[in-house]
């Protein structure tokens, strides 16, 4: 019965992607839609790294930005100064071709692997000193980080400072929607597992957790390394999508907004964060040609929201997923 379920999710997966691509060619689906829909796969990716550190356990994060400009600009970097040999070397071995087409294909998903594990590393370095730290002092180290590494970028000529940093466009809608899944269904199993009840357990009840005999100090930057991690693929995947990215695309205001979406579904909640980055990532593209109201309306939003419905949109209601592991039949109980 699992099984079926599993196949009959995968399959509706790939009949959606199907449809858009099929809807996007004969022009159903505009360009400036399809740039939505890819929008959404990024963040939903972006708030589901921070859901993992926030809203499972209980660590305010508000630099979440700066790990999605490190994975951008490592993912970018490679890109541009790896990407020229690469397609000139597969070129004069292969020709131009399919061949060649795949192999540089997989170049860019290597790139989009190094700037995710580019942004987990420094969210380890970040994690280790800064999550000894509670509530309104981690808050303040985390916006601290975000705003270094964008000043950082800023005067680093390498990367393009002020200018930006262009980058081929190589990633497009399939790469960015099977992605999506992917973190999805890594975030559901890590949740389900019996790392995930540790890093709820801190949630809920930090001294508890302790006298029980979880290392809340372990599982606290297990959770901000993998937030991270996440938070940098996509990084990765805007850079390759956008043609050009700048140190300021990614201030504190980005962090807010990721932070906004994630409160918006509902802490706690996988399909809520989908929600809320679907929400507000349709709202800030429909309100683009006003952007002297948007604020305006998504504030107002945001109270209103707190007042009626201050759980977000899911609380912490979950859509069952039929990929969930078996944290007991693993024997993962002993790692906790």
């Amino acid at each position: 019965m699992k099984h079926r379920k599993v196949l009959i999710w995968l399959l509706a997966a790939a009949a959606f992607y199907a449809l858009v691509v099929a809807l996007s060619q004969v022009g159903v689906i505009s360009s400036f839609a399809l740039l939505t829909m890819i929008q959404i796969c990024i963040y939903i990716i972006m708030a589901l790294g921070l859901n993992l550190i926030t809203g499972f356990t209980g660590q305010l994060s508000i630099g979440h930005a700066g790990f999605m400009s490190i994975g951008a600009y490592a993912a970018g970097f490679l890109a541009v100064n790896g990407g020229k040999q690469v397609s000139a070397a597969l070129t004069a071995q292969f020709g131009a071709g399919a061949v060649t087409d795949a192999i540089y294909y997989a170049f860019i998903l290597l790139t989009l692997a190094a700037g995710a594990l580019t942004a987990a590393l420094f969210g380890l370095l970040l994690g280790l000193p800064t999550l000894r730290l509670r509530g309104d002092y981690l808050a303040i180290a985390t916006i601290g980080f975000g705003e270094i590494v964008r000043i950082i970028l800023l005067n680093t000529k390498a990367v393009g400072g002020a200018s930006g940093l262009p980058v081929k466009q190589s990633v497009g809608w399939t790469t960015a929607y099977w992605l999506m899944l992917l973190s999805v269904v890594l975030i559901y199993n890590f949740i389900n597992s019996s790392h995930g009840r540790a890093c709820i357990s801190i949630r809920e009840n930090e001294i508890a957790a302790e006298t029980m005999g979880i290392n809340t100090t372990k599982y606290k930057v297990m959770a901000f390394a993998l937030g991270a991690c996440f938070a940098g693929l996509a990084g990765g995947i805007y850079a390759n999508h956008m043609y050009l990215i700048y140190p300021n695309t990614f201030n504190f205001l980005k962090s807010f907004e990721i932070l906004v979406m994630v409160v918006l579904g509902g802490l706690g909640s996988i399909t809520g964060c989908i929600l809320g980055a679907v929400v507000m990532t349709v709202m800030n593209n429909a309100l683009a040609a006003f952007p002297e109201i948007r604020m305006i309306v998504i504030s107002v939003l945001l109270v209103v929201m707190m007042i009626f419905r201050p759980n977000g949109l899911m609380g912490t209601t979950e859509l069952r997923l039929p990929f969930r592991r078996s944290a007991r039949a693993k024997g993962d109980d002993a790692h906790v």
